[in-house]
């Protein structure tokens, strides 16, 4: 650019002129096809309810309604016979029957996806899964605009843990050009996110636990336990979103950015994905479309580490000076 004439150097400004003015077309773009979602998710909210009243039990769909070709129906009902084929006909077996029978809805149903989806299994600890057992809906309530973004509502039977009915997270989304920097737009963005107040009812708090430590004092030598309350690792931790400064133009350290960029990711994940597709990954077929995201690396990759991998065999310098034959000491292996 520098060795351009200077003739040359006006009219590519005046090329980003232009192209600034189409980054703001692309920008009313975006901010109409987001009123337009809006719109076609008010069609699809009567269908989400009347999921939910399924899931819960409260209505009974219709053998019309339940009517589904499937490939897999013939080989799972086959399986089926087979097993039941190898149990005794015993009073046990009957009582199990009788209490299969008497199911409502289909039990655990969000509890369900939210183990088989990795990212949000990754967030679920052991002490989470009896309080996942009482959400019964997750429900997209979309801002259109001032401020554009959406909310997503987290709904939960009566328990013994928190008081609430509903628990929410709130996105705030930006659909304007940076003034600084115009060309780097790609579309709404969230920038922002609101959690809740979970209502906990007492010794309920998951997302806290209590420790003991030890302190011997500097000067007497004498010893003596504290008790001490830090936070502890929950799904529930997610309506506790880190704090975004209002200064756009804040410093934020490290931790804190990675901790709001995966948060933003799962809050547009759940949007986008689980509540549309609910059904599909409570089956696990909705995981099908998440391995496509993934490829494998070249073959020719492979071969050349394996001819370096020989190389280093071949040597006695490079041979491992501990560990069973094959293991890389350099290795960090998953905790």
């Amino acid at each position: 650019m520098q060795s351009l004439p200077a003739p040359v150097k006006r009219r590519i400004k005046a090329l980003k002129q232009l192209q600034l003015v189409t980054t703001n077309i692309e920008a009313k773009f975006y901010e109409e096809v987001h009123a337009l979602e809006c719109e076609y998710y008010k069609m699809c909210a009567p269908l989400y309810e009347k999921r939910c009243e399924i899931i819960s039990g409260a209505y009974e769909p219709t053998d019309e309604q339940c009517v589904w070709d499937s490939d897999d129906d013939e080989e799972t009902l086959n399986n089926y016979m087979k097993e039941k084929a190898k149990i005794e006909d015993s009073v046990e077996t009957k009582e199990t029957t009788e209490n299969e029978d008497d199911t409502k809805g289909i039990p655990d149903f969000w509890l369900t996806i939210f183990k088989n989806v990795s990212t949000l299994s990754e967030m679920v600890q052991e002490h989470d899964e009896p309080i996942l057992k009482h959400l019964h809906d997750i429900k997209v309530k979309f801002l259109p605009s001032n401020p554009m973004g959406f909310i997503l509502e987290f709904y939960f039977t009566p328990n013994e843990y928190f008081s609430n009915a509903i628990l929410t997270k709130e996105y705030i989304m930006k659909c304007t050009p940076d003034k600084n920097d115009p060309f780097s737009f790609e579309g709404p963005e969230i920038y922002k996110c609101k959690g809740c107040v979970i209502d906990w009812k007492k010794g309920k708090n998951v997302t806290i636990k209590t420790i003991k430590k030890n302190q011997k004092h500097k000067s007497r030598g004498s010893m003596r336990t504290v008790t001490k309350t830090v936070q502890n690792d929950s799904f529930f931790n997610f309506f506790s979103p880190p704090i975004v400064p209002e200064d756009s133009e804040a410093d934020m350290d490290d931790d804190t950015q990675a901790l709001l960029t995966s948060d933003f990711e799962l809050g547009h994940y759940i949007r986008e994905r689980i509540v549309p597709r609910a059904v599909l990954y409570y089956t696990g077929e909705g995981l099908d479309d998440e391995d496509e995201d993934y490829e494998d690396e070249d073959e020719g990759d492979d071969d050349e580490d394996e001819e370096d991998e020989e190389e280093e065999a071949s040597s006695p310098v490079n041979a491992p000076s501990g560990g069973k034959q094959g293991d890389d000491p350099n290795e960090c292996k998953q905790q």
